[in-house]
């Protein structure tokens, strides 16, 4: 299965070909059905080079264009390996697919920049979160969603606290060894090695602990996504005094994770996470709605959009399954929304939430009826416009 992160977004929306191509729709996972999928896709193409062909770009070129989308329809074992959901993204250097868990609906959009909004809820309401599996025989990271979860290999954490306390030590041999008086030798020896008491042992750990903390600060640097700590009751209260990340959940997986399987954990830190985005979604509804009357907040697009791109915007709502067309002059700052499409416009709820999102914002893509306040698009500032 194929993960989505927020450096994926980043990495779509900075593509600065022209003709991006983005495509979604819905799959099969297995059985007799899987045959479907490739029609399917084969279908959207169709539909880009329609679109293509409409931006008076050339037969010749639509075929180099989509020439390794076209040999994708062809490989079998690709198809019969689906998950619910499939996002193509195509442009002269890039070719990317993520198999997602989400059905989406179908959808072809030609822009100058790739569409991403249909990618959102899996970065924040369907409950993107991390697991730390902590014991003092293992340290395990996972990454999570409501539908799947996966294990990170992450070489800048210890690898089990007998590693610390073999460096530890190491470090007292070192010690040792430099003394140069035979005093001063014996006055050394009487602190080699460890210690055996409770509170030797629970330095030990917390030297185990941040060490693990600040291996996960490149990981988690940007995030807001919870962590949650899997391990036994001891180790928890002790890790909270090491960890640095803001958004530790309050509870815990308990028990060792040596001895949990993957779903299980998986399974375990879901029910603890999922009431957090639930409250956080009806938190930031309702923080939007006692700021409505300020400058802390917008639902117009005219000034949502700029906002957005120049990252004052801290949390947004759009719509799920509505698309406004139009242009935003970046060099001006300049709105235009059209009634209709015109050749060159891109979906600007799309834009305004991909740019909140690469610029550190939260943004839920919701259903209409879940829009805070009037409007189809919600924003709370940062600071005062």
């Amino acid at each position: 299965m194929d993960m989505l992160t927020r450096q994926d977004i980043k990495e779509l929306i900075t593509d600065k070909n022209a003709h991006l191509i983005s495509l979604f729709m819905p799959a099969v996972r297995k059985g007799a059905e899987t045959t479907q999928n490739p029609i399917r896709f084969k279908n959207l193409l169709a539909e880009a080079e329609r679109i293509l062909s409409e931006r008076n770009m050339k037969s010749a070129e639509i075929g180099k264009l989509l020439e390794q989308s076209k040999q994708l329809i062809r490989n079998r074992f690709f198809w019969e390996k689906q998950n619910d959901g499939l996002a193509v993204f195509i442009s002269s250097d890039t070719f990317r697919y993520f198999r997602l868990p989400v059905s989406f609906e179908e959808l072809v959009v030609v822009s100058n920049r790739f569409h991403v909004k249909p990618l959102i809820p899996l970065l924040s309401g369907n409950g993107r979160f991390f697991v730390l599996a902590l014991s003092k025989n293992e340290v395990r990271v996972f990454r999570g969603s409501r539908f799947e979860v996966q294990e990170l290999d992450l070489e800048t954490l210890p690898e089990n606290f007998s590693a610390i306390l073999k460096y530890k030590n190491f470090e007292k041999q070192l010690q040792f060894h430099t003394r140069t008086s035979a005093r001063q030798e014996k006055r050394s020896a009487m602190f080699h090695g460890h210690g055996t008491g409770p509170d030797d042992e629970q330095d030990d750990l917390l030297i185990y602990f941040r060490e693990i903390d600040r291996g996960l600060r490149e990981l988690l640097r940007n995030e807001h996504a919870p962590l949650v700590l899997a391990g036994v009751d001891y180790l928890y209260s002790l890790y909270r005094k090491a960890n640095s990340y803001p958004h530790l959940a309050d509870k815990g997986v308990t028990g060792s994770p040596d001895t949990m399987s993957v779903p299980e954990l998986h399974e375990r830190a879901w029910k603890i996470v999922q009431p957090l985005f639930h409250k956080a979604q009806e938190d930031a509804a309702g923080l939007y709605r006692e700021l409505a009357a300020t400058d802390r907040t917008s639902n117009e697009l005219e000034t949502v959009v700029p906002s957005a791109y120049y990252g004052r915007v801290d949390t947004l709502f759009v719509p799920l399954h509505i698309r406004e067309w139009g242009t935003f002059d970046t060099d001006g700052g300049t709105v235009h929304i059209h009634d209709r499409r015109e050749p060159h416009d891109e979906d600007l709820l799309d834009f305004t939430a991909a740019h909140t999102l690469v610029n550190g914002g939260m943004v839920y893509a919701v259903d209409n009826d879940d829009l805070p306040g009037e409007g189809i698009v919600a924003a709370v500032f940062r600071y005062q416009q």
